[in-house]
């Protein structure tokens, strides 16, 4: 079982954003107040380019995150060996601060299928979970961190409760947890819980990253509110609110805002990043 322990100060307790090559020379000029990068891993395995040079500019002047979106974790056939070995390599030449990959399923019957989709929380889901995060923990190594997943449904056929499965799936791997706030209230919204409750339920002392990022609205075919985990807008204002909530419970964490699609011009996603600063700030001059 790897060291957990190591995850939770190799990234500062600090904002960072996604990477966007647009946001390069930005970046370079003045990333303030950015102090650290997350980059997904799938754009980077390739070999040589432009992108590859950026990334190791880059990586001379902050720590990386990697973030992978297509190991298919939670997918019954095994772990794709050939992506698994593009992982191991790119995390051997970047040496990054911090992997991380989703608690989701994205592959069947051999195709790969562009969503994240969500799982049953059974014994069963957890056995294949846990044995996809050793799998992988030894092809890296080193420890990763497991993401929440956004949900639109609950299958009734779950036996434990979300918090519960993320906690149990890191005691038995020694992997921490990278606890998306944006996804647990686009969560909470859809299947009428209660955000707060679930943070306070989170492993916390677990967490090596928080992701931030926006969301879209609808609503379903009853007319109840949908949330759609777009990262495509700002951060929604309870969504801020709910950092607020689990900073005080958790302490000063890494703070990352994601922005995938409709990106911003660089101004607009560094007063994103100020803006979790300042959460950030507000936490430290709290009295202990």
């Amino acid at each position: 079982m790897p060291d957990s322990s190591a995850l939770f100060d190799q990234l500062p307790p600090a904002p960072g954003v996604g990477y966007k090559p647009q946001h390069f020379t930005a970046i370079i000029e003045d990333a303030s107040p950015v102090e650290w990068l997350e980059i997904h891993a799938e754009n980077y395995v390739g070999a040589g380019g432009r992108p590859l040079a950026q990334l190791r500019a880059l990586a001379e002047r902050f720590p990386i995150s990697v973030h992978g979106v297509g190991l298919s974790i939670g997918g019954e056939g095994r772990l794709d060996p050939d992506h698994l070995a593009r992982l191991a390599h790119l995390c051997d030449w970047l040496n990054p601060a911090s992997f991380s990959e989703h608690l989701a399923w994205s592959t069947h019957d051999g195709h790969f299928l562009n969503d994240l989709l969500p799982l049953p929380y059974t014994n069963a889901t957890l056995t294949r979970v846990a044995d996809h995060i050793d799998e992988l923990q030894r092809a890296i190594g080193r420890p990763m961190l497991l993401e929440n997943p956004s949900s639109y449904l609950a299958f009734a056929e779950s036996t434990w409760s979300e918090t519960d499965f993320l906690d149990e799936v890191a005691r038995r791997t020694g992997c921490g947890l990278l606890l998306d706030v944006n996804n647990v209230f686009v969560s909470a919204t859809n299947l009428g819980l209660d955000a707060r409750a679930y943070i306070d339920a989170f492993a916390l002392e677990r967490v090596g990253e928080i992701h931030l990022g926006g969301h879209d609205s609808d609503a379903d075919d009853h007319g109840a509110p949908l949330l759609i985990d777009s990262h495509g807008r700002k951060v929604a204002d309870p969504v801020w609110a709910l950092l607020d909530h689990t900073l005080a419970r958790s302490g000063p964490k890494p703070i990352l805002i994601e922005w995938d699609a409709n990106i911003p011009d660089w101004p607009v996603l560094a007063a994103e990043a100020a803006r979790a600063g300042a959460a950030l700030d507000v936490l430290a001059k709290v009295p202990a």
